[in-house]
């Protein structure tokens, strides 16, 4: 209970002091986005590693929260609407609730597959209607506002980023502890078990269907909040927010964090900005890369990262983590190599292809390298083969250690139960 309690602390401790670290402008931005983005993966994730509900539109509840927030923070600033700001996101929230009360009670009939598709048609509706209608969604310019508006209470207006990060951090910790409430009630434990086996639930005498509407209607309320705030963190909704890229963004990143861990999704939303805001001003494959690493865990961690972090600290608490330092240092700098090359092969294929126009030199880590010489293709081509043999044969090395120490470990709990 205490160590649960410390938990809960650390996090609010971290939200409290993370943009008094990270000062820039930028770092308050992305922090802000973090924080909405968080919510909603975890809402996502009551969904999908909760309920075993996988959807392909739910960034529907979180737009139309969007759009519904900014509707309203312009009546508040047409002086219509005496309404706080920072109780803007609740509207957000109701809206995604409406919407999922309305839209569930279709999808929720069905599961699996059909389930899946039935909120993917949904999502394509929405989306096509957002250019349909103008009069709601703005057309192709979407609707903008500005929250600096209405009272001040003790000078607070929501204009500098940093009090507006601290209005996101609120509502995302208040949020997160009432997520994880869920997953401690009745409803909660019900809705593993329908994820589980839907057939014994029902043969006990409970109403799955009505078990995947309530949730699903809990997921859409915070979803809508997670809207809300984005609607006053940039000011404008497009009808973008709607649309199946921010809905698959949402599936990929809970799916990377790990959705069968409460704070999987937490990861994988801090994943998510670094990858928009970060990766894509790094390099235009960014989206290449990503690829590749979904891949990657499908096929070799499908628990997400949250799943490795879980299995490190089962290995630390029994002590056998120290002798695989080594090995691990020699995966990560064989697996950098081999990323160094392949990396450098990519870069300069897309300069070939969509950059020609700008010439073939290029830089790559500070160094300047011409796209279209074949030495350079010789030397990027020698670096990935070389790096990838040597991680292989680092990664057969660790599989053996890691192996050897999974067996001490059940060796180990094995006479632990006989004492």
């Amino acid at each position: 209970m205490l160590r649960r309690f410390g938990i809960w602390i650390a996090f609010a401790v971290a939200l409290i002091v993370a943009p008094l670290i990270f000062r820039s402008g930028l770092s308050h931005t992305m922090l802000s986005q973090m924080g909405t983005v968080v919510i909603a993966c975890l809402a996502y994730n009551i969904l999908l590693g909760q309920g075993g509900m996988l959807s392909f539109g739910h960034a529907v509840y979180s737009g139309m929260g969007s759009f519904l927030t900014i509707h309203t923070l312009n009546l508040v600033s047409g002086g219509s609407l005496p309404l706080p700001v920072s109780l803007l996101p609740l509207v957000g929230g109701l809206g995604g609730l409406f919407f999922a009360a309305l839209f569930g009670y279709v999808t929720t009939r069905k599961a699996g597959t059909p389930f899946a598709m039935i909120t993917l048609g949904l999502g394509e509706l929405v989306w096509s209607m957002s250019l349909m209608v103008p009069e709601f969604f703005g057309g192709e310019a979407g609707i903008s506002g500005n929250r600096v508006t209405g009272a001040s209470p003790l000078g607070i207006t929501f204009g500098p980023q940093l009090q507006l990060y601290y209005l996101i951090a609120i509502y995302c910790f208040t949020s997160t502890a009432l997520m994880y409430a869920l997953t401690r009630t009745p409803l909660g434990r019900i809705l593993n078990a329908v994820r589980d086996n839907p057939e014994r639930v029902e043969f006990v005498g409970y109403d799955t269907q009505r078990v995947r509407y309530l949730a699903f209607m809990i997921s859409g309320f915070f979803m809508g909040i997670a809207g809300g705030l984005g609607a006053l963190n940039f000011e404008i909704v497009t009808a973008e927010v709607v649309g199946a890229a921010r809905s698959g963004g949402y599936l990929l990143f809970t799916f990377l964090g790990g959705a069968g861990v409460f704070f999987g999704p937490i990861i994988g939303a801090v994943l998510l900005v670094l990858s928009f805001v970060l990766l894509s001003e790094m390099t235009k494959a960014w989206l290449l890369y990503l690829g590749l690493v979904f891949l990657g865990m499908v096929m070799f961690a499908p628990g997400g990262v949250a799943s490795l972090i879980l299995m490190n600290l089962r290995v630390a608490s029994f002590g056998k983590l120290r002798p695989l330092m080594l090995p691990y240092l020699a995966l990560a700098a064989t697996g950098l190599v081999a990323m160094v090359g392949f990396s450098a092969m990519v870069e300069m294929t897309y300069r070939l292809q969509v950059d020609a126009a700008i010439g073939t030199q290029m830089t790559y880590l500070r160094q300047s390298i011409d796209a279209a010489a074949p030495s350079s293709w010789v030397v990027a081509g020698l670096i990935f083969v070389v790096g990838a043999a040597l991680f292989e044969m680092a990664r057969r090395s660790f599989a053996r250690k890691w192996s050897d120490a999974q067996q001490a470990i059940e060796t180990e709990m094995k006479s632990r139960a006989a004492l």
